[in-house]
C-alpha cells in the first residue's frame, strides 16, 4: 500500500525462535534506473528491535544484505507466486 513518495507498507511475517507475527512494515522503494531496491533504513519495529535492508529485485530473483541490530547478513533467492485458490466450478 502505497503511503505517499517512494514509502510503502509492505506486510510482512517476522518468524525466528518464539516470535511470529505479521505486520505492517513502511519500505521506501529506490530505483536504479528500471531495477527496485527495496531500503529499510534503522526502522525500530516495537518489540522486535531496529532492522535494515536493501533488496534489489530481478525479474524473479532478489538478492541483498540485512541487519537486526547487532546482527546482519546476506539474503538472495527466488520470488514464488502464491498458488491461488480456484473457485469451486458448478456442476
Amino acid at each position: 500500500m502505497p503511503l505517499g513518495g517512494d514509502l510503502w507498507a509492505l506486510t510482512a511475517r517476522i518468524r525466528y525462535g518464539e516470535t511470529d507475527v505479521t505486520i505492517p512494515v513502511p519500505i521506501a522503494v529506490k530505483w536504479a534506473g528500471d531495477t527496485p531496491v527495496l531500503t529499510l533504513d534503522r526502522i525500530t519495529l516495537p518489540g522486535l528491535g531496529t532492522f535494515s535492508s536493501r533488496v534489489v529485485l530481478d525479474g524473479e530473483r532478489y538478492a541483498g544484505t540485512w541487519q537486526h541490530d547487532d546482527v546482519g547478513g546476506h539474503m538472495f533467492g527466488r520470488i514464488e507466486r502464491r498458488a491461488t485458490s480456484a473457485a469451486p466450478s458448478s456442476p
